[in-house]
């Protein structure tokens, strides 16, 4: 059978694939598989409305371990020191990976996949089954979640928080495709997609329920129930706030979070950016 086949198999048996050497081999499969970047949650799909195809099989795949795992000690002695499944380690990497994984406390667990030229600045942390391509910085407490999608040269500055979703299993994760700037204490949550080189600047906060405002086209984007928000290529976001119109907000002023694009990129945005290069 196929890995997705055998994975399918011993996942539909529940708790009867517990102890079952084979099924604990199909996982092993599948992480490796996941650590090489060969497998993906999900991935580039021109066919797709949202140009990105979720496979559904692979998060099975990753509930499957930790179904099969059992608790236990693990770390260095003397270092750190945590329990957890032991089907779901902390990943170690060599210099031949060429990733830098700077000293300070940060960690990647096991079915990651950190490609090379990937910086990590403690301390950070990466999730089973998230996908990090060539070039990127995870900048220090920045948060890679679980099946997440990162493209090539991102920047995900202090703080940045990129929620995982491995349930329900045919649910989107969070994607930021290539060259995109995610700035400190920003969070994108709940499937979103952010276009290539789009620029999130500090703060900014996208989710399912966030409608964003658009002032250079004068549209509003909203996720529907069949699409989840999407962020446009090039658009540069900044947190904002609109009127409360009835009620007690109206009466006392208040005003409410909203994420609003101010611009598309443009070379003084490039220029802003020309420091990236620096850092790596």
């Amino acid at each position: 059978m196929s890995l997705e086949a055998t994975i399918e198999k011993y996942f539909a048996m529940g708790t009867d694939a517990v102890g079952d050497d084979d099924a604990m081999a199909a996982f092993l499969d599948l992480r490796t598989a996941l650590e090489a970047g060969t497998l993906r949650a999900a991935e580039p799909d021109e066919s797709s409305l949202t140009g990105w195809r979720v496979n559904a099989w692979v998060k099975r795949g990753i509930l499957l371990g930790f179904r099969l795992g059992q608790m236990v000690a693990m770390g260095s002695e003397g270092g750190l020191s945590f329990v957890d499944k032991g089907t779901y380690p902390a990943r170690r990497f060599a210099a031949a990976n060429g990733v830098r994984i700077v000293p300070g406390g940060s960690s990647v667990r096991a079915g990651a996949y950190l490609a090379k030229g990937v910086v990590v600045m403690p301390p950070a942390y990466v999730n089973v089954g998230a996908f990090v391509d060539e070039g990127t910085m995870i900048d220090s407490h920045a948060l890679v979640g679980s099946c997440a999608q990162i493209g090539k040269r991102v920047h995900l500055s202090a703080a940045a928080q990129i929620g995982g979703v491995l349930e329900p299993v045919g649910a989107s994760p969070v994607i930021i495709e290539d060259d995109v700037l995610v700035g400190g204490n920003t969070g994108v949550y709940e499937g979103t997609i952010v276009r290539r080189k789009a620029v999130l600047a500090a703060g900014t906060v996208l989710t399912r329920g966030t409608p964003v405002y658009d002032l250079v086209n004068g549209t509003v984007l909203k996720a529907t129930a069949e699409m989840p928000l999407i962020i446009p290529e090039n658009a540069v976001v900044v947190a904002g706030s609109r009127a409360i119109t009835k009620g007690k907000g109206a009466e006392w002023g208040l005003n409410v979070y909203t994420p609003v694009i101010v611009k598309y990129r443009d070379e003084k945005t490039e220029l802003s950016l020309a420091l990236e290069d620096l850092l790596r």
